[in-house]
């Protein structure tokens, strides 16, 4: 029994160190690969398919300033005001999913941005469990300038595509910094299914996405700076405006 304790007390202690010290490293160091890439190369190959895997770091100060306002807009509005959860979001997805309306997530950019770099796809307790954990530790030792970059490298936006700088290049031919706001609008439209919808071909469903991502753009602020201070008292309506 004594030796079985020290083995899960150092099991334990590796846990905890290795994942910390990954955050911490990852807090300066580009992530060029996350473990959704590997699964899905080995999807294609299972499939008999090419592998197709485009993906470039690129710094948030290299992407469209309307970039992170979009998926803002699309996938969580209160980004710059939370510590990674939502709560808010969180009851309302869980209010609506028990009337047996459209099933809907309270998922924050900070919680996906945990699940892309360090975990897998899937639903299990434990995952979810996982994901809270590395949410917090990113929210503790990350900047939300250096959570919002990070989600922008390696979130999944088309069939082996990652990342603004590749779908700029592939469905705009063009660079990250290059794309126009009705573009990023569209971009941030199609996250909940990035396999599904297209923005490089999109459907009338997709456009009016769009129209609704753009509209909501004008209300939420406009992303700071490293190192900048945001104050949601300095606007009407308890947020900037995006300029």
């Amino acid at each position: 029994m004594r030796l079985f304790g020290k083995i899960v007390r150092w099991v334990v202690v590796a846990f905890f160190g290795s994942t910390i010290l990954a955050v911490v490293a990852l807090r300066f160091i580009p992530v060029y690969f996350t473990p959704l890439m590997f699964i899905r190369c080995a999807e294609q190959m299972a499939d008999g398919e090419s592998v197709k895997l485009h993906h470039k770091w690129v710094p948030l100060e290299d992407m469209s300033r309307h970039m992170p306002v979009a998926v803002m807009a699309s996938e969580d509005q209160r980004f710059l005001l939370h510590h990674g959860f939502d709560y808010e979001a969180i009851e309302k997805a869980a209010v609506s999913n028990m009337k047996g309306g459209k099933v809907r997530g309270g998922s924050t950019i900070s919680q996906q941005t945990a699940k892309n770099v360090f975990l897998w796809p899937g639903r299990s307790w434990v995952r979810k469990g996982l994901e809270a954990y590395f949410t917090v530790l990113i929210e503790l030792m990350w900047s939300k300038h250096r959570i919002m970059e990070v989600y922008l490298n390696s979130i999944e936006m088309g069939p082996g595509i990652y990342g603004v700088a590749a779908v700029a290049h592939d469905n705009f031919g063009k660079d990250a910094a290059d794309l126009f706001r009705s573009e990023c609008a569209l971009i941030a439209a199609t996250l909940p299914n990035p396999l599904k919808f297209s923005s490089k071909t999109p459907s009338a469903y997709m456009l009016k996405r769009r129209r609704q991502i753009e509209a909501q753009m004008r209300f939420i602020p406009s992303f700071p700076k490293e190192g900048e201070d945001y104050d949601p008292k300095t606007s009407a309506g308890g947020v900037y405006r995006n300029r």
